[in-house]
């Protein structure tokens, strides 16, 4: 990481004055990379969140259906609670709000004017369906992947995983279909 913030300074780009209005790309893919390190070097686990949604999944189950929570395969071998990879998402989701807020990008608005233009600015509803919909494919695709974004994406490419790879180029072809038929029809 350090070497390719290197080469960034010998092109003459200065990876801490990025001049977009967000943090710069290159200073967040390396904290990223860093960040990824640290958890293997400490934990000698591979950065990665859906765990931590299945882990609440089963704190849920756990006081709605307990017989039914412990008998799955899943929660034989991961008991449900609270660990370190939901930190992890906390952290995200802490880090997103400083980001947005210190790189110049807090809107305050639930709906964006991209949004705003194809759908109305009346459609906050269906924005939150549309985004829970979202949500629970992908945490069920990562289930079934063995992983997330962050896992597959991250710590798995990482690691020149071949399963990881083609995960990683499925999120981004998924990611354009959907943006096409999303914002293009």
């Amino acid at each position: 990481m350090i070497a390719h913030l290197s080469l960034l300074a010998a092109e003459g780009v200065d990876a801490l004055q990025y001049s977009g209005p967000a943090w710069s790309p290159y200073l967040v893919g390396t904290l990223i990379g860093v960040l990824s390190m640290f958890t293997f070097y400490f934990s000698n686990k591979p950065l990665g969140a859906s765990t931590a949604y299945a882990r609440v999944a089963g704190l849920i189950g756990e006081k709605v259906a307990p017989a039914h929570t412990h008998s799955l395969a899943f929660f034989k071998k991961k008991t449900p609670k609270i660990g370190w990879e939901l930190m992890l998402v906390c952290g995200v989701v802490i880090g997103a709000f400083i980001a947005a807020w210190t790189g110049g990008e807090w809107t305050g608005r639930l709906l964006p004017e991209m949004w705003q233009d194809r759908f109305g600015a009346d459609s906050g509803l269906l924005r939150v369906v549309v985004a829970l919909a979202g949500g629970m494919m992908m945490a069920f695709g990562a289930r079934m992947a063995g992983g997330c974004t962050s896992g597959h994406g991250i710590s798995g490419t990482l690691q020149l995983a071949v399963g990881s790879w083609v995960s990683a180029i499925c999120f981004f072809v998924g990611g354009i279909i959907v943006a096409m038929l999303v914002y293009a029809i």
